[in-house]
Parts: C-alpha cells; structure tokens; sequence
C-alpha cells in the first residue's frame, strides 16, 4: 500500500478505496451504482466512504461499504478535513464535486491514484469534463468509465431490509424537504392525504428530525390519527424508514432523499419537483415512478429555481393536488402482477 511500512511476518493490510460523497442520503443513494462498480473493479480493496455519520445506517444498508469516515460541512460545501489516519489511501474518488476544492482536499491525503474531473484550478488531474446538464446518476457513473471502471446508473438498488414494516401496504406522504424551495404546500399534501384514505387506502405520514410540526399539521387537515405519523422530533431509524417504503404501496414525495429511497428499493413513487428539472435528479423513465414537473416556455430548462431558497418554487406551486391524486391512481391502478421486481 502506498506509504505503508510492512514488517516481517505481519499480515498485508488491505489496499484502501477512498471515495469522498460527504452529502445527504438521497446523493449518497445515487452513487450506489458507482459504490457497486468500485466494489466489482476492486474485490480486495476496502471501501471507505467519506459522508456525514448520521448516514450510517443507509452506508450500511447499501451493503458496499466496508468503512465510513465521518465527515461532512454545511450545505453542499467541501468538507474542511478529513480523519485519514494510516497510509494513503491507494485510490481516492471525488464523487462530490467537480473541483477544486474536493479535489484538493483529496490530494492532501497524498493517494495512490485520484479519480476526478477535470478542472482548470487542479491541471495535473486528467479527469473528463464536467457537463452541467447531467443526470447525477449517469455523471459519477460517466467519470468512473473514463478512468476504465464500468459503471452502470441503472444498477441503483439496495436490498430489503430485514426488519417488518411499520406500515405494510401503506402509502407514504413526504411533506418535508431541506429547503422551502422543494416544499409543496403542507395543506395539499393534506388535501392528497385527506382524499387517499376516504378512497380506503392507508396512509402514513412521515417527517424528518425538525419537522413533526408539519407532520402533525398534515395528519391533523387529513382527518388522520396522530399515530399515522412517523417521525418528527428525530428521523425515523432508518432500518425502519427503509422497511415502510419496501413495503409501502406508493410514495408521495418531493425531490428528496425519501424520493430516491423508493427508487432504491423499487417502489412505485409521485416525486414533485420545482427549482431542480428531474432530468437532473429524477427516478428512472418507467410507469412505476411519475414525475409531475411544471416549467414554462422561456425558463431554465435545468435549474429554473434556487434550490436553497426559502419559499416554495413557482414551478412546484403549479402542481395542483388532481394532478397528484391522478398520478397516485395511475400507478396504484396498474397490474400488481406487473409490479418491480424489489430486490
């Protein structure tokens, strides 16, 4: 191993895959394809993953992580360090950012081979170009190609849990999300879950840490029992929010982590998306997940809205709650015969 100093007699240590994705759970989930190709490419290597702790749960669930090395900064930003302790790590990949800042956070670390894009500010990195209007999915899984790893953003499932939902054959409504920009109205989300259980389906609410107010306050206008919602003074433990939507009929959700939750482990999904056009961060183009999206002629065709902003978006305020019921019946309607395989 790069740096390592082998004693006599002492047994090899692994080589060690070092790959930087210190974001949320729904940009960790969209790497799995890539966590998957590095894990095929490079058997007897260990995997470590650089992404905040409170993800330690879904790392390990993605089943492709040997370690994970805590590391995170506020919104989207690099983080300022990383606890490397050891040799350098034989390969470090930048699956956070497109530079600079990522990578040289990375070079300070001194690794074997570094995996990144290009970028004016790091030159003697001979990565392949950023495009800006590329799915997230098919970006990580395009750069690992350039450097000779296969990847492919199709192969983005994670497996069952084990443990029994908490809600079997329920459907999931998500109101929350980071920003106000991703947040539907907490009244239509109620409007959606008010008319899904008069139509005798099950409906559960789920919320975030922070958000049991507005978890509360859609369960409450929905004519719900307060028992419907999961979560809210903390997440839900994630074994369990991963058991409800394997088992969930549908999810009703805006562009979130839960979003990619479903996608992950095939269940039919309605994702409302505002400021960020699903072509950059949307499920897969088959009839188990509908996307509702509403731009105009004339706007942004990627990124018509501030993600970060405070209120919600023009484009997801356009999306009324018959659109949403719509779509919800259109994929609780089809042949459950014919519903994805959930691995």
């Amino acid at each position: 191993m790069s740096g390592a100093t082998q004693a006599a007699g002492e047994p090899r240590a692994r080589p060690q895959v070092l790959v930087l994705r210190a974001l949320g759970l729904g940009d960790l989930l969209t790497v799995v394809p890539c966590l998957r190709a590095l894990r095929r490419s490079m058997p007897d290597s260990d995997i470590v993953l650089a992404a905040p702790g409170r993800l330690s749960a879904a790392v390990k669930a993605t089943g492709l992580v040997d370690r994970l090395l805590p590391a995170g900064a506020p919104g989207r930003a690099v983080p300022s360090g990383l606890g490397w302790a050891g040799p350098a790590p034989e390969v470090a990949v930048d699956l956070h950012g497109n530079g600079p800042p990522s990578h040289l956070l990375l070079q300070r670390l001194r690794p074997g081979r570094l995996l990144a894009f290009r970028h004016t500010g790091t030159p003697d990195i001979a990565g392949p170009e950023w495009h800006a209007d590329e799915h997230e999915r098919d970006r990580w899984c395009r750069l690992l190609r350039w450097y000779g790893i296969e990847a492919d953003p199709a192969d983005l499932r994670i497996p069952r849990p084990a443990c029994p939902s908490p809600a079997p054959g329920a459907v999931v409504v998500h109101p929350g999300a980071d920003s106000g920009a991703r947040r539907w109205p907490a009244e239509r989300f109620a409007a959606v879950a008010r008319a899904l259980d008069r139509a005798g389906h099950r409906v559960v609410v789920t919320a975030g840490a922070g958000e049991e107010r507005l978890g509360r306050r859609v369960a409450a206008e929905a004519g719900l029992s307060p028992e419907a919602v999961l979560g809210g003074a903390d997440d839900v433990p994630f074994p369990q929010l991963c058991a409800l939507v394997a088992d969930a009929r549908c999810v009703v959700v805006g562009d979130t982590g839960l979003a990619h939750l479903a996608t992950a482990l095939g269940t039919p999904s309605v994702v409302l998306f505002g400021p960020v056009a699903p072509r950059l961060w949307g499920p897969p183009p088959d009839p188990w997940h509908r996307v509702l999206w509403r731009p105009r002629a004339g706007e942004d065709p990627f990124r018509p809205g501030d993600a970060h902003g405070p209120l919600p978006d023009a484009r997801l305020l356009r999306i009324t709650v018959h659109e949403v019921l719509e779509a919800v019946e259109a994929v609780l309607s089809r042949d459950p015969y014919a519903a994805p395989a959930r691995g």
